[in-house]
């Protein structure tokens, strides 16, 4: 009975968490102008520290880039960010990237990251779609220190290669897998 109570009393704790972070998250929304800021600086700091990014973007039909990615959880976990599709070096839509997950998972971080779609198959998918989910859909690659320096003009085939960058915070584990994607319309600044 006893262990019954602290269970209850630990999911309705975490869910409180969850729902305070997803609220605050909506009050926190960021302006279009913002968040091509935001972009630059991120699609900079990758291109300094990975040349082979700085490459894979010269051939990619648009780089759809979430500059930090908020995630925090304690066995019920969840993330959410939002970035731009950028086109020939211009914003053309605006997207939010949601994920929740459940398991052994404790801490709080962040990260950025970018997705080089460098097919005009993927570009249609991200531009049509009214939400799609990481891992369906296109094929991705996720690319890490050493498969990047393996990637040129002729081995780069995938629809898409995500690149994962500034990481902060402590929490173990760190995937993709089952983010959900979707447009939105930010507010201009005035």
């Amino acid at each position: 009975m006893k262990e019954m109570t602290l269970s209850k009393a630990l999911i309705t704790y975490l869910c409180t968490i969850m729902l305070l972070f997803a609220g605050s998250i909506k009050a926190y929304a960021a302006t279009a102008q913002e968040i091509d800021r935001a972009v630059d600086k991120a699609l900079q700091e990758l291109f300094e520290k990975s040349p082979e990014a700085r490459q894979l973007a010269k051939m990619a039909k648009g780089i759809l880039v979430f500059p930090k990615i908020y995630k925090a959880g304690f066995i019920v976990g969840g993330q959410y960010g939002e970035g731009a599709l950028r086109v020939n070096g211009h914003s053309v839509a605006y997207y939010k990237s949601v994920g929740a997950s459940y398991g052994l998972q404790a801490g709080v971080q962040s990260f950025g990251y970018a997705l080089f779609l460098m097919t005009d198959k993927a570009l249609k998918y991200v531009l049509n779609s009214n939400g799609w989910e990481i891992g369906v859909g296109p094929s991705i690659v996720i690319v890490d220190a050493g498969k990047a320096k393996n990637i040129t003009t002729t081995t780069a085939k995938k629809d898409i290669y995500a690149f994962i960058f500034s990481q902060k915070g402590l929490m173990a584990g760190l995937g993709l897998q089952g983010t959900k994607i979707t447009p939105f319309h930010p507010e201009q600044e005035k």
